[in-house]
């Protein structure tokens, strides 16, 4: 018989470090996620100790949807489909399926790790998916690469987002400013799921030139980007005298960026940090069709996104 380990393991499985050039994160197993990342020894992500269970999707891969889907229901291709009610209160599908499934280490060097998911067909998601993804860094801060390749026989449905809780050492969230590059934002029902749109100008929600956060409450789906002349996008929070900074950037397959200040999450990390999360299409997608990507069978889909340290902290 096979010798089989089955002593004590930290809750998110095996973890794999990575450096080079003062920059340090820790991806896990359990997700294939982000737990840590630092520069020039500051915690930019508000992640979680080795001992703990991943809490508010802190660092989680979002896929094959980000976000919610209302009652776990959508329809694609002609096919009704019902996926299982991961928030329960809210009866609705969140932060799709990958993220507590056990990821492999495919390559690890000194600054990068590469680890892929599996994500079998099921009844509510019938096609099979290779998820893999390329964690780096370097001087430019921390970059990851995503890779998901259709292996069944029919073009399927999909998003992706990140979930990312940044923060400044010593810089409350209400003293944070942000700006984000999105000229709408979504109206959502108390289930957090959208019912219409509106423009930020003049609303209080109007993130285009930096502001402080104050005591706004966000837990905001911005669209209609402002993108930069690479088709990309970026979201940055900053002190307010300019010493400390760290931006979010997105390639151009992220159309979609949601701002949480973590208001619902209990104890310690109750407004502690601010989720800043690239989303390639917005909340509920799967019903409204809104951006959705279609995977074509064997056809490999890339995209993009990194953390960047900046300010005489970085």
């Amino acid at each position: 018989m096979d010798n089989i380990d089955v002593g004590p393991r930290p809750p998110s499985g095996a973890q794999w470090t990575i450096k080079a050039d003062g920059h340090e994160a820790v991806v896990v197993q359990v997700g294939g996620g982000l737990r840590a990342y630092r520069a020039g020894g500051v915690d930019y992500l508000d992640g979680y100790a080795e001992d703990e269970l991943c809490v508010g999707a802190a660092g989680q891969v979002l896929a094959p949807w980000p976000n919610r889907i209302r009652d776990g229901q959508y329809t694609f291709a002609g096919r009704s489909l019902q996926v299982p009610l991961t928030e329960p209160a809210r009866h609705t599908a969140i932060h799709g399926l990958v993220n507590w499934l056990p990821w492999r280490l495919v390559a690890h060097e000194a600054d990068s790790v590469t680890v892929q998911g599996d994500l079998p067909a099921q009844p509510g998601y019938p096609w099979p998916l290779l998820l893999r993804t390329v964690w780096q860094v370097g001087t430019d801060g921390l970059r990851a690469t995503h890779e998901v390749t259709n292996l069944g026989d029919e073009p399927a449905p999909f998003g992706l987002a990140v979930h990312p809780y940044l923060r400044l050492p010593g810089v409350a969230v209400d003293d944070l400013w942000l700006r984000v590059p999105g000229r709408r934002r979504l109206l959502v029902d108390g289930r957090g799921l959208p019912i219409g749109a509106a423009e930020v100008a003049g609303d209080g929600y109007d993130f285009s030139t930096p502001r402080r956060i104050g005591g706004l409450v966000l837990d905001t789906t911005f669209g209609d980007l402002d993108r930069e002349t690479s088709g990309g996008s970026g979201v940055t929070l900053a002190s307010a005298d300019g010493a400390a900074e760290v931006s979010v950037w997105a390639d151009p397959e992220f159309g979609w960026w949601q701002v949480f200040t973590a208001d619902s999450l209990a104890g310690e990390r109750h407004r502690r940090s601010v989720a800043v999360e690239p989303m390639t299409c917005p909340p509920d997608a799967f019903r409204s069709g809104q951006d959705v990507i279609t995977l074509v069978p064997g056809q490999p889909w890339r995209a993009s996104w990194g953390i960047r340290p900046g300010g005489r902290l970085g």
